[in-house]
């Protein structure tokens, strides 16, 4: 009789439980060392695929949380651009404060202007003045503190009061000692700090002004600004109304945005001024910033990938290959080849669980909560790391996925080798 007709072959479940059992037996009699090191390597991926794509995008997204946080808040109101001013703007502000989950708002004249520091003296022939282009905010500071916290960005002297009518705070990247650029297109201040009698210029107007504070606060729409009190500022800018350029309203919910959007159109305000969500006010660069650094990370992620797998090839071929007598016993005995294969399979998968669960709790127990506390401290942003659900879940997939196919290629180009030549070593 012929045994090859009545030997049946193991279910697929049976195989894999055989599998298991071959598994949890190699892995109890490896190396301690081994298995640490081997460990180890699949954390630095794991952390590779997520740190490296996560501080590249969370450099960007300090900016963009800068910019929400201490310029447009979560909702901002400004002209249109053929207006000069948010055309009604006590009905805006009265109809902002109607918002469901209203906290609180600031409104803002905005104006272009100079500052000159050298205004004193007599300059000699071929020399120019010291004077750089500015944006002047008039601001009540109380209000605008409130929403955007600003005073908290105040790296030298003091934050404006009520009573500084004669006093201004400026950003620092109007200052040569904070930004040392020289060009012709963008002109800095020298020889300026904290006191020092400057001359503020609107057109035909002008007022002698003392500096008061600098702010250096990581948002290019507030650092490049010098802030006075909306008193003063209306009377440079000569505005004999109330109309205001801009207004940020800050909700209890960044979430509800959008809504608070669309009820402020339904409401006429959209008539009025241009409404955006703190989102839609972003910088158009910022985000596509944050796209490339994303790219630029998932590229070195890929190949530390790359690097792990042929770390699990190797270390599953040698092993493969160094027992190939062993196996072919196991195939000699009856043992059902995907046994086989499924045993060298979880091998490679305990390496990466054990790499990946380490790196997940150093991740987000440690690493993302102490960098949450403690941002990077980029020249131009406060970075983070931005480690979410989604992005985690799909990298554990396909750091899996590529361990399952590093472990069984090499398993099975042994496990395919012929019995008796396995056995005898040939």
């Amino acid at each position: 009789m012929d045994t090859r007709k009545t030997l049946k072959k193991p279910s697929f479940s049976l195989a894999f439980q055989v599998g298991v059992f071959l598994a949890k037996r190699e892995i109890k009699r490896s190396n301690k060392w081994t298995t640490i090191l081997i460990v180890f390597v699949m954390t630095l991926t794991f952390l590779n695929l997520i740190v490296v794509s996560g501080i590249l995008v969370g450099l960007i997204q300090g900016s963009v949380d800068a910019n929400k946080d201490r310029y447009t808040s979560d909702i901002i109101i400004s002209p249109f651009l053929e207006k000069s001013y948010i055309e009604k703007s006590t009905d805006a502000v009265s109809i902002a404060k109607t918002l469901p989950g209203f906290v609180a708002l600031t409104t803002r004249y905005v104006g272009g202007g100079s500052i000159t520091t050298n205004y004193k003296e007599t300059l000699v022939r071929g020399k120019t003045a010291n004077q750089a282009g500015v944006l002047i905010a008039g601001i009540d500071p109380q209000a605008e503190d409130v929403v955007t916290n600003i005073s908290k960005y105040v790296i030298k002297g003091e934050y404006l009061e009520s009573g500084d009518i004669d006093q201004i705070m400026i950003g620092a990247d109007m200052l040569y000692q904070y930004t040392p650029i020289e060009s012709p297109g963008f002109q800095t201040l020298k020889n300026v700090d904290v006191g020092s009698k400057v001359l503020l210029t609107v057109g035909e107007a002008t007022k002698e002004v003392f500096i008061k504070g600098i702010i250096k606060s990581k948002a290019g729409d507030v650092d490049m600004r010098t802030f006075m009190l909306a008193s003063e500022a209306r009377k440079l800018l000569e505005r004999g109304d109330f109309n205001v350029d801009e207004i940020a309203v800050q909700l209890e919910d960044d979430n509800q945005a959008l809504r608070a959007k669309q009820y402020l159109i339904a409401s006429g305000v959209g008539e009025y001024g241009r409404v955006q969500t703190w989102e839609e006010a972003q910088p158009k660069f910022l985000e596509q910033i944050k796209m490339t650094f994303a790219l630029l990370g998932n590229v070195i992620g890929l190949i530390s990938l790359v690097v792990a797998s042929i770390t699990i090839f190797i270390v599953v071929f040698v092993n493969a290959i160094t027992r190939r007598r062993y196996i072919g016993i196991l195939k000699g005995i009856g043992i059902d080849r995907r046994s086989i294969l499924v045993s060298y399979t979880l091998q490679a998968l305990f390496y990466a669980s054990c790499g990946i669960g380490i790196g997940l709790f150093f991740v987000f127990a440690f690493l993302k909560p102490y960098i949450t506390a403690h941002p990077i401290n980029f020249p131009f942003s406060d970075g983070i790391l931005v480690a979410t659900a989604s992005g985690t879940f799909t990298r554990v997939v396909i750091l899996m996925i590529a361990t399952i196919i590093a472990g069984l290629i090499p398993a099975r180009i042994v496990v395919r080798q012929n019995t008796l030549d396995a056995i005898l070593g040939r």
